[in-house]
């Protein structure tokens, strides 16, 4: 499983790096949707949360870790901000790795939209 995720772990391609540990990298997303949008990855490839291991919990709690302290470098720790993970083709989710968005520096509005 080879995605642009991948290649940015191993810099192949450039991003913007905004923290960055052993087993996790975070950059900022491309087509950010709030002034503040990072992405939040392990550096295993992990294509979707349904392939989390047991043995990957350590790794899974270090993307929270990780997000506590972006937010805080981001200067949106206590204004808040919203961490979402996309699952499957239903749940939204464009790269087959394991990422956590961390969106803020405004209000983020309601989760979903209700249908009608």
């Amino acid at each position: 499983m080879s995605t642009i995720f991948k290649k940015i772990i191993d810099r192949e391609i450039p991003a913007d790096i905004v923290y960055e540990t052993d087993d996790v990298l975070a950059f900022k997303d491309i087509a950010p949707r709030a002034p503040v949008h990072i992405l939040i990855i392990p550096k295993k490839e992990i294509a979707t949360v349904n392939d989390v291991a047991d043995e990957d919990a350590p790794v899974m709690g270090q993307l929270f870790v990780a997000a506590k302290h972006i937010a805080q470098a981001q200067g949106i720790a206590e204004s808040g901000y919203r961490l979402i993970m996309n699952v499957g083709d239903h749940g939204g989710q464009e790269v087959y790795h394991v990422h956590l968005h961390l969106i803020g520096g405004h209000p983020v509005g309601p989760m979903t939209v209700k249908k009608k």
